[in-house]
C-alpha cells in the first residue's frame, strides 16, 4: 500500500513507521510541519520504505494513496492545556486535509486518530458499546475542548457514511520513546524510578489500558486489511492495570519509591478519569487481537527506557 502519514513527528507514529518499515509490505510518505526535522529523525536508519518526507503542501499535491493515517494532534495533557480552545481548530484543520483527499479519491481509506476522551470526562466506570458520549454543554470547561474537538471531527466521519473512514479511539498509550517530561502517571513513575527520587501520589486508585506499539500496529494493519468501511474502535490491550498494582509492580521489577499522599494532586487536562478504558472489542471484527497485557507492555518499554537512560 501507498500510505500518507500526516503528523509524522509524533511518538505513535514514529513507532508506527518503524514497525511499517520491518515488516516492509508498504510505502509511507511522511507529512509533518517541520519535515527537515523529520528527515533528521529517519537519516541513520533505512528509510527504503520511505518514499517521501514533506510538509502538507506537498501533501496536496499527492495523488494515488491507498491510505491516509492521521497523527496530528496533542498527545500531552499539559499540552493540551496549553492550547486551550485552539485545539478545535488544529484538530479540524488537519483533518481537511484527509478528508479533501478521500472525497476527491473515494477509494482511499482514511484511518483517524480519536482519543477515548470524545465519550467526555465521566469515567466512574469503563465504557461500552452502549456509552454515549456525555458533553456537559451548561458548564463546558477547558477541560472538556480536547474532548469535544474528537467528537466534533467523528461526527463529521460519521455523516460521510459512504467514505471508508475509521477512527480510532486511542486511551492510554506507552513505548519506550516517550518523552519522560511529559504529565502523564507513567511518566512520573518512571522519572522517579530514573532520578531516584520519591514519588508522591495521591491514593485514589485508577484503572488505565495501556496499549503497547506492537498491538497498535495490530490494530492497523488488521483495519488496513479488512474491507473498506464507515466505522470507529475503541483500541485496547489484553488487560487494564490498576494504579496499585503498577506501583507495586514498579517497586518490585524497577526499585521504585512511592508513598501516598493526600495533597498530590495530577493534571488532569482533560478531566478526572478513574476507570478510563473501555470494554468496546468492536475492533476484534476486523481481526485485532491483542497480545500483551498493560502490565506487560508497560514492563517491556520501561525496561528499554531506563536502560537506554543509563547508557
Amino acid at each position: 500500500m501507498k500510505i500518507a502519514i500526516l503528523g509524522a513527528t509524533s511518538q505513535i507514529a514514529q513507532n508506527l513507521i518503524k514497525s511499517m518499515g520491518e515488516d516492509g509490505r508498504h510505502q509511507l510518505w511522511l507529512y509533518a510541519r517541520r519535515p527537515v526535522e523529520l528527515q533528521k529523525q529517519w537519516s541513520n536508519s533505512s528509510v527504503e520504505f520511505i518514499i517521501h518526507v514533506g510538509d502538507y503542501t506537498s501533501f496536496e499535491k499527492n495523488s494515488g494513496l491507498d491510505a491516509i493515517i492521521n497523527f496530528v494532534g496533542v498527545g500531552d495533557p499539559a499540552a493540551a492545556a496549553q492550547m486551550g480552545a485552539d485545539i478545535f481548530d488544529v484538530t479540524l484543520r488537519f483533518d481537511q486535509f484527509a478528508l479533501a483527499h478521500i472525497r476527491a479519491h473515494p477509494n482511499c481509506r482514511y484511518i483517524s486518530l480519536s482519543s477515548g476522551a470524545a465519550y467526555g470526562s465521566s469515567f466512574h466506570k469503563p465504557v461500552n458499546q452502549d456509552s454515549c458520549a456525555v458533553v456537559p454543554l451548561n458548564v463546558f470547561t477547558s477541560q472538556d475542548w480536547y474532548g469535544a474537538a474528537k467528537l466534533n471531527v467523528e461526527c463529521q466521519h460519521r455523516a460521510y457514511r459512504d467514505l471508508p473512514i475509521i477512527d480510532i479511539r486511542i486511551f492510554n498509550y506507552f513505548s519506550s520513546s516517550q518523552n519522560l517530561d511529559a504529565k502523564f502517571l507513567i511518566c512520573d513513575i518512571l522519572r522517579s524510578i530514573r532520578d531516584k527520587t520519591l514519588l508522591k501520589t495521591s491514593p485514589e486508585n485508577i484503572v488505565r489500558d495501556y496499549l503497547h506499539p506492537t498491538d497498535f500496529s495490530r490494530l492497523v494493519d488488521a483495519l488496513l486489511d479488512s474491507s473498506p468501511v464507515n466505522d470507529v474502535v475503541d483500541a485496547y490491550s489484553l488487560a487494564p492495570i490498576d494504579k496499585y498494582a503498577l506501583l507495586v509492580r514498579m517497586k518490585e521489577q524497577f526499585g521504585l519509591k512511592y508513598e501516598f499522599d493526600d495533597g498530590a494532586i495530577g493534571l488532569n487536562a482533560t478531566g478526572a478519569k478513574v476507570n478510563y478504558y473501555s470494554l468496546n472489542t468492536r475492533a476484534s471484527q476486523y481481526g485485532y487481537q491483542p497480545k500483551l497485557t498493560s502490565m506487560e507492555g508497560i514492563a517491556m518499554e520501561a525496561g528499554v527506557a531506563l536502560n537506554a537512560f543509563k547508557s
